[in-house]
Order: structure tokens, then C-alpha cells, then sequence
């Protein structure tokens, strides 16, 4: 394998549907199969919960995201890049796309969200329909794992880093929006803290 054929591979990735099929340790897979959402898990799990907005802009899409959202090609889109973070601790990167085909009825409050909960949005409206979810192991050279990274401004280290990430499409309307949420190794030392429970 040629040094850019390596390269290409690194940078692309296979969604699958169903969990086992990453090889995930099972401390992982109870993150990325959660039902319902993941904010709610989040401050089920920490005593200060908050939405770190990274960045919210026109750019390319990915071109795996390009189907997903219903575009024949990778082309421009609103793009929204957050870190979540439990007691200061970020513990989730998360990317979302909209075909900047989308209007404001379909999806209102996107454009506004500032450092509010996407989740708490989408499973607060009652016109969202969630699609089902999809899994991936990113490696060192995927797009999503290098911003995680340069979000988190990680050193580079000598073994490769293989971050698990999730998906899932939602639609409201005519609008669809892609959520990508990818797990740090943070994450697993989180406790549930049973006074958040009421």
C-alpha cells in the first residue's frame, strides 16, 4: 500500500449499523448504544454540564456525510463543531451538518443555539423524527478524530489513537441534519451521580 493510498484509507470510514461489528471495549459500547438523549445521560453523569461551541459556519461536507444528507456530492453546509463537557471535562466532540438547502421553519432554533444543547432541542420538538444510529471506529487520520484533537490541542503521540464514534440522521419537515458524536477517552471515567436524579 502506497504512503497516499494509507493516507486516503485513514481519512475515510465505514458506518455500520449495528455496534458488535466495531470491536469496541464494553465500557464504550454502553455510551454509543444510550437511548434517548445524550445530554440527559451527560448530566446524569456530571455536577456541571455545559455545551463548548467550537464553531458555527459554511464548509464542505465530509463526503460519507454527503449521502447521508441527501446530496449527490460533497458540497457546502451548516456546520456546527461543540465539545461536551462534564465538570469542566470535555468528554464528547460532536459535529453536526444541514444541507444548506434547510430553512429556518425547518429547523428554527439551529441557527441561534450559541452554547445550548442541540439534543435538548431535537428531542424537545415533537416534529423531529430520529433516524437509527450508525457506529464507527475513526482512526488517527479521519477528519473528525484530527478537529477532536486540535479541539482538545492533544499533543501528537507515537500510537495511533482509534476514537469510537456514533451518528444518526434527523428530519424535521423538509430538513434533514446530521449528528456525529465521537467519544474521548474522558468519557469513561465518568460516574453517575444519583443526586442528579430527581
Amino acid at each position: 500500500m502506497t504512503v497516499a493510498t494509507r493516507s486516503a484509507t485513514l481519512r475515510q470510514t465505514q458506518w455500520r449499523p449495528h455496534v458488535l461489528a466495531l470491536n469496541a471495549p464494553p465500557a464504550y459500547r454502553q455510551w454509543l448504544t444510550a437511548d434517548g438523549s445524550l445530554t440527559a445521560k451527560l448530566k446524569d453523569h456530571s455536577r456541571a454540564f455545559r455545551v463548548q461551541c467550537l464553531h458555527q459556519t459554511t464548509a464542505r461536507c465530509l463526503a460519507d456525510e454527503a449521502a447521508a444528507i441527501g446530496m449527490h456530492r460533497p458540497g457546502r453546509v451548516w456546520e456546527r463543531e461543540v465539545l461536551l463537557r462534564c465538570d469542566n471535562t470535555p468528554v464528547v466532540f460532536a459535529h453536526t451538518v444541514v444541507p444548506m438547502s434547510a430553512t429556518a421553519t425547518d429547523w428554527p432554533l439551529f441557527s441561534a443555539l450559541g452554547e445550548r444543547s442541540l439534543g435538548t432541542t431535537l428531542f424537545g420538538d415533537p416534529q423531529v423524527r430520529r433516524g437509527v444510529l450508525e457506529f464507527a471506529r475513526l482512526r488517527e487520520g479521519h477528519p473528525l478524530a484530527q478537529r477532536a484533537r486540535k479541539a482538545l490541542q492533544l499533543e501528537q503521540v507515537r500510537e495511533e489513537l482509534i476514537l469510537y464514534a456514533r451518528r444518526c440522521l434527523y428530519r424535521r419537515r423538509q430538513g434533514t441534519l446530521l449528528v456525529t458524536e465521537v467519544f474521548l477517552p474522558s468519557v469513561l471515567e465518568l460516574k453517575l451521580i444519583t443526586t442528579n436524579r430527581s
